[in-house]
């Protein structure tokens, strides 16, 4: 299910203040870390997320957001990879999830699309849809499996050989 934010709603001041001390630096990633951040993605979530990391990163500036502590990259998230308008993907890394590290790289890249004069941004296929309507008031967009990703090619499990 795909979901609506409202980047001017007075949600997006209250999330700001709820991530203002997370211990993290969230900024914009450099196009020389381009091959780290898709090792890191790889690594920890999937093909597909480095695809679009990718395509985010061709935008300048950078359309990928980094989290980082003591040097470490420890989570990203990504706006206008696989549309226009669209927030994600974004990922924390296991061991960082639950200091907010996520729901400040949601706010750091919504402030950042709003900076680009975008009014609402599109969560595609958004995973935690309570997260998202808790965290900004996201509206839920009923479509019924019709979104941008159906038909999305996939990899398929090889055969096994026959013995």
């Amino acid at each position: 299910m795909d979901c609506l934010v409202n980047l001017y709603s007075q949600r997006m001041t209250a999330l700001a203040e709820r991530v203002e001390n997370v211990n993290a630096t969230i900024r914009i990633a450099l196009p020389p870390e381009l091959h780290f951040v898709q090792s890191w993605v790889r690594e920890h979530f999937s093909e597909y997320w480095v695809s679009e990391v990718t395509v985010a990163m061709s935008h300048r500036p950078p359309g990928c957001l980094v989290a980082v502590v003591d040097g470490q990259l420890i989570g990203f998230a990504c706006y206008d990879a696989t549309a226009r308008g669209f927030f994600g993907p974004t990922g924390v890394a296991e061991s960082q999830r639950g200091n907010k590290i996520g729901l400040a790289l949601f706010y750091h890249t919504l402030a950042a699309m709003k900076a680009h004069g975008y009014a609402y941004a599109i969560i595609g296929s958004a995973g935690p849809v309570d997260f998202y309507v808790k965290a900004v008031g996201a509206v839920p967009i009923e479509a019924d499996k019709e979104d941008i990703y159906q038909g999305l090619l996939r990899v398929r499990p090889k055969p096994e050989a026959d013995a």
